[in-house]
């Protein structure tokens, strides 16, 4: 029963998140026109960075509401493959990454029907702009990255949560402008297969490869180096004295 309960919050959270994207991409869009700010300066990045952290807060606070649920199965993975996660097994993680999926079908159905037709332009999910193995190498890397990235900010960044929010922000913007013209990026495979199964893409060697499988070991490298440089536990042996 916990594992359907933690399956339904991750489908909810997910649905959630990735309605989110392009909401968040509107409400940039409308303020930078208004006050004068070009998208790709360097204000308009900065915009785009407080959008991020604002978005990335509001969603930390979901989670814990949702009982720890997750909406990205490329940062489910880093974390238990590091050994941060004494209570997810792999039965759970099965179970949890097809809800995450059917979330990003759910969220990505409700934004089709729902979204104003003058912001329809803002509807775009992942999509491959350059040749299959360019793609999955790109996606792999980037997941790498940004799956590493989350594991030091968050286990070994600074204590405050707005700090460690605000780290985070900068790192998925940077590596989203970093992927652009490659595949994206997407960075989680639940975000992927929502657009592609709307698209009728779902089943594709093209998702699997470069939206499955190349995130997840990018995410399961990032869990390995990062437990190669967190220093181990030290264990003090106390010797019993003789009487």
């Amino acid at each position: 029963m916990g594992v359907l309960k933690d399956a339904m919050g991750d489908a909810i959270l997910t649905s959630m998140w990735i309605v989110s994207i392009p909401l968040t991409r509107v409400l940039i869009s409308i303020f930078i026109s208004y006050v004068g700010i070009q998208p790709n300066s360097l204000s308009g990045l900065f915009t785009s960075t407080i959008a991020t952290s604002l978005r990335l807060l509001t969603f930390n606070l979901f989670s814990r509401a949702l009982g720890g649920a997750n909406f990205n199965p490329s940062t489910a993975t880093a974390f238990y493959a590091a050994g941060l996660k004494s209570d997810v097994s792999l039965i759970s993680m099965a179970t949890r990454f097809p809800a995450q999926a059917a979330g990003g079908v759910a969220g990505v159905k409700a934004l089709l029907k729902f979204m104003p037709k003058e912001y329809k332009g803002f509807l775009r999910g992942p999509s491959l702009k350059v040749d299959l193995h360019t793609g999955a190498a790109a996606e792999g890397v980037l997941t790498f990255m940004f799956c590493f990235s989350v594991l030091m900010v968050v286990v070994r960044g600074p204590k405050s949560p707005f700090l460690k929010v605000w780290l985070l922000s900068y790192v998925t913007t940077g590596l989203y402008f970093l992927g652009s013209g490659y595949t994206g990026p997407s960075m989680n495979p639940a975000n992927a297969f929502g657009w592609a199964y709307e698209n009728d893409l779902h089943n594709s060697w093209e998702q699997f490869y470069v939206y499955w499988a190349c995130p997840i070991i990018g995410a399961i490298v990032a869990a390995c180096l990062f437990r190669a440089l967190s220093p181990k536990p030290v264990i003090k042996i106390t010797k019993k004295k003789k009487e």
